[in-house]
């Protein structure tokens, strides 16, 4: 048998390192939580919905009650849903260090379970979020003793200042792409448009895609591996289709309040001005579970709790990062799983 196993003595001497890195930077944000005044929640894993994104797959399991009846519950892709619903109870500035779990993924930068940070703002704005995730990165960098993330062959400096740039900017400099001439003013999309937009740009897809099929394959192939090097790349104002928690920009309702941060070409975070209408929410949820029933065939149920806490939830802005993702670029790690204290076993390997 292979003795490349995680546990034996001498792989864990050669990933010790990075694993104490991996706590010094936690401390270093946990420092920086306490400093800023956010309070540490430690929300349950288990939930009635894993989440409702279309493409998010959640691991199902049974809670038994006294009664001896066996009712389905999932483990959490994400702490959001209980950590608005603490929003809606009164909190106002709080972060969370989850073990979050999602299915069909696993990877260089997936796992099936994974350390989320998540933090939220009552009364500030989305932006303030851009600000928080520079000061997390130069934490990390001063955590680890380094100048330079890296994974592969990109390299990001975490101390200089983030770029900021559209979505629609990015598609139309790296894909020649008119994103926005695809999308109405009431969020509605114009497929073949911008099917039209790939075949100009070269960008294999198929006839069944669907327009945020298509948004994928350009994002994916041609904006991403350009996102990030140097220094981290703010990716902001996604198109409304695919920002199904985030509100509307008030000055185009064609996009959102939402962006991503991006490092060495690798998403870090996925930061929201976070949509507090419980009516346009559950229309947004039942619309991709609509869809996952179409593409996978399966839905998951709707956390009717969350949509009425949303009724008394103050706006906010809220955020996820991958903090495994963080620790491996500060440590010039291969994959998330090297800065793992115990990875996830994977059935049929060594």
């Amino acid at each position: 048998m292979s003795d490349t196993r995680w546990w034996q003595p001498h792989r864990h001497a050669d990933r010790r390192p990075a694993l104490l890195a991996r706590n010094r930077i936690q401390r270093a944000i946990r420092g920086w939580l306490d400093a800023n005044d956010f309070l540490e929640v430690d929300p349950a894993a288990l939930a009635l919905s894993p989440g409702n994104e279309t493409h998010l797959h959640g691991f199902a399991t049974s809670m038994i009650g006294n009664d001896g009846v066996a009712r389905a519950m999932y483990l959490h892709t994400s702490p959001e849903f209980a950590m608005k619903k603490l929003l809606a109870a009164g909190e106002t500035r709080i972060a969370a260090f989850s073990h979050v779990w999602r299915n069909r993924e696993r990877g260089p930068l997936h796992h099936p379970e994974f350390t989320m940070l998540e933090w939220y703002r009552v009364g500030d704005d989305y932006t303030v979020l851009m600000e928080d995730c520079a000061d997390f990165l130069m934490l990390a960098a001063e955590a680890t003793g380094t100048s330079e993330f890296r994974w592969r062959d990109a390299t990001c400096d975490p101390y200089a200042s983030p770029e900021r740039v559209s979505v629609a900017e990015a598609f139309a400099e790296h894909a020649g792409i008119d994103l926005l001439a695809t999308i109405a003013p009431d969020g509605s999309t114009d497929r073949d448009a911008l099917a039209a937009g790939l075949r100009a740009a070269g960008i294999g897809h198929a006839e069944g895609d669907t327009w945020s099929d298509l948004f994928s394959r350009a994002l994916a192939e041609r904006v991403e591996p350009h996102l990030g090097h140097g220094c981290a790349t703010i990716l902001d104002r996604y198109p409304v289709p695919e920002a199904a928690l985030a509100r509307r920009s008030p000055d185009d309702p064609r996009v959102s309040e939402r962006f991503e941060l991006y490092a060495c070409g690798v998403e870090l975070a996925n930061g929201f001005g976070e949509l507090t209408d419980p009516a346009e929410q559950r229309r947004r949820f039942q619309a991709d579970m609509a869809e996952k029933a179409r593409i996978y065939g399966e839905t998951y149920p709707l956390d009717e709790d969350l949509l009425h806490a949303l009724d008394i939830m103050p706006e906010a802005s809220g955020i996820a990062l991958g903090f495994d993702r963080l620790v491996m670029l500060a440590c010039s790690a291969p994959s998330i799983e090297s800065v793992m204290w115990a990875p996830v076993p994977n059935p049929g390997h060594g």
